[in-house]
């Protein structure tokens, strides 16, 4: 095996293999590299637009985080993130990937079952973002997801809600469509988020570009909510607590 390159300033490519930071794609973005790579760019994008717009936050909340593979671009960004998934296949994954120098908190947690108040002492979160999540929680349960993502907020805090358009879902793949229960257009996404904070913005997305055109042409939308209503949360009857616990003392 080659040790050293042609270019002293490309070394450092071959030192950090050799220090075993070879990094490897999480489930779901290893599964994007092998059908559609192009799909890793959109996501890329889309957490680099959270983290651009939370930039300076001390505790943010990722609802949904998957596999993970993109939050770091928020974690170079603000202080601290809490990354949380319904699904332990995915938060064993992210777990088991956990660089040292890329730290951030995983855990196991249904947003429909209360909100997240995270470590005792910690206070409430200073920020929170879902992507590509909203889709997937059936509507009748969608101010439920909202309000208890709401009541992880301090009084000031905002929260980034992104989530494919109705209209893109012409062009989405049929497994796509099976799990994407709840798309909504500009309208429905602004009065949904719009019941549970003071100030809401939305963006359009298409592909990799974040902007303000025409809604109906957006293949991708963005909520930026701030101010808090602090609604009741609501929490499932067969969550014994909504405090969070960590993927390893739910085992």
């Amino acid at each position: 095996m080659l040790r050293a390159t042609r270019e002293l300033q490309y070394q450092c490519c071959l030192d950090l293999r050799e220090q075993g930071k070879v990094a490897r794609f999480g489930l779901m973005s290893n599964h994007a590299w092998h059908h559609d790579p192009r799909h890793l760019l959109f996501l890329l994008a889309r957490y680099k637009f959270v983290a651009k717009m939370l930039s300076g936050k001390r505790r943010v909340l990722e609802v949904g985080c998957a596999d993970a593979f993109a939050t770091r671009l928020v974690l170079q960004e603000v202080d601290a993130v809490t990354a949380i998934d319904f699904d332990p296949v995915f938060v064993a994954d992210v777990l088991e990937r956990m660089d040292p120098d890329w730290k951030f908190e995983c855990k196991v947690h249904d947003m429909l079952d209360g909100p997240v108040f995270g470590r005792p002492g910690a206070g409430p979160f200073d920020a929170a973002y879902s992507l590509d999540v909203l889709e997937h929680i059936p509507p009748a349960r969608e101010h439920v997801f909202v309000g208890n993502i709401a009541a992880s907020l301090s009084e000031h805090g905002v929260l980034i809600v992104g989530s494919p358009s109705v209209q893109s879902q012409v062009y989405a793949s049929e497994p796509s469509r099976a799990g994407h229960v709840n798309c909504k257009d500009s309208k429905c996404l602004r009065g949904l988020v719009e019941a549970h904070f003071h100030h809401v913005f939305i963006f359009s997305m298409n592909d990799e570009i974040v902007h303000t055109g025409f809604y109906p042409m957006a293949h991708y939308l963005f909520a930026l909510c701030a101010g808090p209503k602090k609604p009741t949360p609501i929490l499932n009857e067969s969550a014994k607590s909504n405090q969070v616990r960590p993927y390893e003392d739910q085992l």
